[in-house]
């Protein structure tokens, strides 16, 4: 088990601007650049991964150590891998800690679009610290919950954070009952050595979702679905 915190990040007013839809020179910039000093001084993006082996391949199952997952994406993901780096990736308790005006629509949106921007920072240090650390060459990840809702179910996030001792000890990241994570910015999954590249979009069929990174395939569609 690795724990990454010391991740280095950093936040530009002027960079974030433009997500939180603020002009430079608009009579909201002074209040979002205080926001953004005050983010940057308790901020503290985190970071958890370790090193597993794959045990056992079923028909649609991928036993890690003690822990099996249940989805066939995964393992025709997982064909030629002999481990995977299952890992949180989060922006940090701390910015949840801070007491940011509920009644205020503004200040809410403005504190996620920083937390998103920390969330970024936390996965890019982690996705480089691995394919340093492991001398990995091309990679690809895949997170429960992400594509449509059978590809890779959101309830096995439980099964991942077992994997990883709970998490929470570590990096304060609590999964509620619903299996959603505390901070909301915060992402989880497995990352593997692949030789094509593979992004949760290609088998999602939400086609107006404004943060897709890659079009719906439907061949790999197709070729996971049961007969």
């Amino acid at each position: 088990m690795h724990c990454l915190t010391d991740i280095p990040f950093k936040l530009e007013p002027t960079e974030l601007m433009p997500r939180a839809h603020v002009h430079p020179q608009g009579e909201d910039a002074a209040a979002f650049t205080q926001l953004v000093e005050r983010a940057r001084a308790v901020a503290r993006p985190k970071a958890l991964y370790r090193e597993v082996f794959i045990d056992e391949k079923g028909a649609d199952t991928v036993r890690l150590g003690s822990v099996t997952f249940t989805s066939r994406m995964l393992r025709a993901n997982l064909d030629a891998a002999e481990r995977v780096f299952a890992y949180v990736a989060t922006c940090g308790h701390e910015m949840d800690e801070q007491a940011i005006p509920a009644d205020d629509f503004v200040s809410p949106f403005w504190w996620d679009t920083i937390k998103a921007a920390l969330l970024g920072a936390a996965m890019q240090y982690t996705l480089e610290h691995v394919k340093r650390r492991y001398r990995l060459a091309k990679t690809s990840s895949m997170n429960p919950g992400s594509g449509d809702a059978n590809v890779w179910p959101l309830e096995q996030q439980r099964e991942l954070f077992a994997l990883l001792d709970g998490v929470t000890p570590h990096i304060g990241v609590t999964l509620t009952d619903t299996c959603l994570m505390l901070p909301n910015k915060t992402v989880s999954g497995v990352l593997f050595p692949a030789e094509r590249d593979f992004r949760a979009c290609q088998v999602c069929h939400r086609a107006e979702c404004p943060n897709r990174g890659a079009p719906f395939d439907e061949a790999l569609w197709k070729s996971i679905q049961h007969e």
